[in-house]
């Protein structure tokens, strides 16, 4: 079933053309993310706390750009 939009078609429409504008670099952004959730395990955070956690996700960046950097070089040579 599908609903009627909060502010009808002009904020339906305004909505398609701020996705169109933002189409680019989210598609770059969200393959990271869903690459660090199935690959790298964070769906969810193995620690409590805002540093523990912190560190969990500069790890999993770490370890993504050096697996892309690797990827890259032997697509290079």
């Amino acid at each position: 079933m599908q609903t009627g939009t909060w502010g009808g078609a002009a904020a339906l429409a305004r909505l398609k053309k701020h996705n169109a504008r933002v189409r680019r670099i989210r598609c770059w952004i969200e393959k990271v993310f869903g690459t660090c959730k199935r690959s790298y395990g964070l769906r969810r955070m193995r620690w409590l706390g805002l540093a523990k956690a912190g560190l969990q996700a500069r790890l999993t960046a770490i370890a993504y750009n050096l697996r892309r950097t690797v990827t890259l070089l032997h697509a290079a040579a």
